[in-house]
């Protein structure tokens, strides 16, 4: 997959549209955000990650490393997320995609995303 591609997803995650986040999904696929039980299925994705969006005020993706495998790529950065209220926190992050051609079949993110709650 190129750099293109994973600028325009983290751009719809960015810009905290769920329509354009899912389009990048299979029908049938699975994202799992930190150690939070699997998704799936895109309007089960959809609904989550809409939920999600609604709890901050805003997200900022920020790439530092990325490897490709054959049907598969692995993203390691950071993340700002702006809270409500306007308190921002920055935490690592590694995403790891299973890809069929252009689309995600398993979305998997490695986070702690404990700094959002306190």
């Amino acid at each position: 997959m190129n750099d293109t591609w994973l600028r325009e997803l983290l751009a719809a995650i960015d810009a905290k549209d769920p329509d354009g986040f899912v389009s990048f999904l299979t029908d049938e696929a699975i994202f799992r955000y930190g150690s939070q039980e699997p998704v799936r299925g895109k309007p089960a994705v959809r609904e989550y990650v809409a939920g999600f969006f609604g709890m901050v005020e805003a997200l900022q993706h920020s790439v530092l490393r990325t490897w490709n495998g054959k049907d598969s790529l692995v993203c390691q950065g950071e993340v700002t997320y702006t809270k409500h209220g306007g308190e921002k926190v920055t935490v690592p992050f590694t995403n790891i995609f299973d890809l069929e051609g252009d689309k995600v079949r398993d979305y998997l993110i490695y986070v702690d995303p404990s700094p959002l709650m306190g």
